[in-house]
């Protein structure tokens, strides 16, 4: 009785003594060997040689700074509400006075971590941020012997005020916010000002 048409018929033909050797098939497998000698190399010799990142790749975090070297992060929780992973986790407190300079809102984050071991590089917390504050960059995350190294506070996190870790994020801004930047009405845009803060007081 026949179930399908799709049988095949097996031949028991009896191997030579090269076939039982694998002569021919060791070189085949020599002659696709000695082919990849001639072609270019598919690897490279990382770090001494790095690829080219694509502008919109999504690597380690960074906690940007605004024009005046203020923090622009107000600790408002929603790119910790926003990651998937809960990698995020984060401590608020109020701006005293006379750190006018060092945050930009009244609200600014004591302790902000991210684990990099959770994180999936979503960029969800980017995209969340109304202040424009955390961005990925195109530098990878450095690897470590310890798991508790891999958990980002604002020491690894925040830009510094030097060229050190100064990076361009205008790449990864959508035209419709370097529009809204320009509009001088919303508090998004004030930067912080002495004169106009002593001249009030």
């Amino acid at each position: 009785m026949q179930l399908t048409n799709r049988s095949r018929v097996v031949s028991n033909k009896k191997q030579s003594f090269a076939e039982k050797a694998y002569f021919p098939a060791i070189i085949k497998g020599m002659m696709i060997t000695m082919s990849h000698l001639l072609k270019k190399p598919a690897t490279i010799q990382y770090p001494e040689q790095v690829r080219p990142m694509a502008p919109v790749y999504r690597g380690q975090h960074i906690l940007k700074r605004d024009e005046n070297g203020a923090e622009r992060c107000t600790a408002c929780g929603l790119c910790a509400v926003a990651c998937p992973a809960e990698a995020i986790t984060m401590e608020s407190a109020e701006r005293k006075k006379g750190e006018e300079n060092l945050y930009r809102e009244e609200k600014y984050a004591t302790i902000y971590e991210i684990n990099m071991l959770r994180c999936i590089f979503c960029g969800l917390c980017e995209e969340a941020c109304p202040k424009e504050a955390i961005f990925l960059t195109d530098k990878t995350v450095p690897s470590e012997f310890e798991r508790g190294d891999f958990v980002y506070g604002k020491d690894k996190l925040t830009e510094t005020l030097d060229n050190t870790r100064k990076v361009d994020v205008s790449k990864r801004q959508t035209e419709e916010v370097k529009e809204f930047k320009k509009i001088p009405g919303p508090k998004h845009n004030t930067l912080f000002d002495k004169k106009s803060l002593d001249h009030k007081h």
